[in-house]
């Protein structure tokens, strides 16, 4: 940027011709019109005073000017400040400062700065924003498009399910019906992510009865987890509970994955474990799977455990997997 005219440089400037104005003046007073006051000299005592009064006069024009100055600047300044703090105060981008471009001093030059900075960024939140959008919108159409060529690979495996054919194909076409079910959960579980980080699935905190809700969740899978054939074991206190202020659907949704997630990956293990610390305020989730890290649950629960620790952490609760070969454990809490 190009500097017209430098605010240091003018002060300088005036302050130079105040302090020595008035002893040029003095002395070209003296040089020229000293001999026409009725032909006497300044005696020693006159000269004295005149030259107290100029010390005097130059040091008061100095503090005055130097106090004028300092507090113009200060008022810019503080006006330039307070437009920088806007943003952290109201966490928004600031209004742009007032710039005189006919004047551009090193203030009007830091303004000029921070204005463009301001545009910078106003521009890169848009362009964040409709690229969000456009994921947004990709991700669904993805997820409603691939939904139809699923749905007829499907048909065609319950068709050559009726056929005859060995026992290697009927396994074939078995993990190929598996590998349509476990791709189309992928993409709900993308698509609700998707929803969820987009806003489309608004957050209402309210004070929840922690063991209701899970009671109420539990019921919802227990017959989901005797089809499985899988032993339910379920320690929630009849008389103690604790509230946490969170969205009931949030949190309902939440324990719908990880009951998911057992059916999809640890339903081997034929065990799974829902409690209901009450002291700790934590809700226990156990089985015995193969683990995280030995089964498709690490691979295929990657998105819905991702959309889960999104909202926990809206929540302001935590969710702490422990997992290895003898099963997978989660305690969500308090962050």
């Amino acid at each position: 940027m190009k500097q017209t005219r430098s605010l240091f440089r003018h002060f300088l400037k005036g302050h130079f011709l105040f302090i020595f104005s008035p002893l040029i003046m003095l002395i070209f007073f003296s040089a020229f019109f000293g001999s026409s006051i009725h032909g006497a000299k300044l005696n020693t005592l006159k000269l004295f005073y005149v030259t107290l009064f100029v010390f005097g006069f130059i040091i008061i024009a100095f503090v005055v000017m130097s106090w004028v100055f300092f507090l113009r600047l200060r008022s810019r300044l503080t006006r330039l400040q307070e437009s920088m703090s806007f943003s952290a105060n109201h966490n928004s981008f600031p209004q742009p400062v007032s710039v005189q471009t006919d004047r551009m001093d090193e203030i009007d030059q830091l303004g000029s700065s921070f204005n463009w900075m301001i545009q910078q960024l106003e521009d890169s939140r848009k362009r964040e924003h409709e690229e969000e959008l456009l994921r947004h919108r990709l991700i669904a159409n993805l997820s409603h498009d691939l939904r139809t060529p699923l749905t007829i690979l499907r048909g065609h495996v319950t068709r050559l399910n009726k056929e005859s054919m060995s026992v290697e194909g009927q396994n074939s076409l078995t993990e190929m019906n598996h590998t349509i079910t476990r791709v189309g959960d992928l993409m709900d579980d993308l698509l609700s992510y998707t929803l969820l980080t987009s806003g489309k699935h608004p957050f209402r905190p309210t004070s929840t009865d922690i063991v209701r809700l899970v009671r109420a969740a539990v019921a919802a899978w227990y017959d989901a987890f005797e089809e499985k054939e899988i032993q339910l074991d379920v320690d929630l206190p009849a008389e103690k509970t604790f509230y946490w202020e969170a969205d009931p659907k949030w949190i309902t949704r939440v324990l719908d994955n990880l009951f998911q997630n057992i059916l999809r990956h640890a339903a081997g293990g034929k065990y799974a474990h829902i409690g209901v610390d009450v002291d700790k305020e934590q809700i226990i989730i156990a089985d015995k799977g193969p683990g995280m890290d030995h089964s498709s649950y690490g691979r295929g629960a990657g998105i819905g455990l991702s959309a889960s620790n999104y909202m926990l952490n809206k929540m302001r609760l935590k969710a702490d997997f422990t997992s290895d070969e003898n099963g997978t454990r989660v305690a969500i809490g308090r962050a």
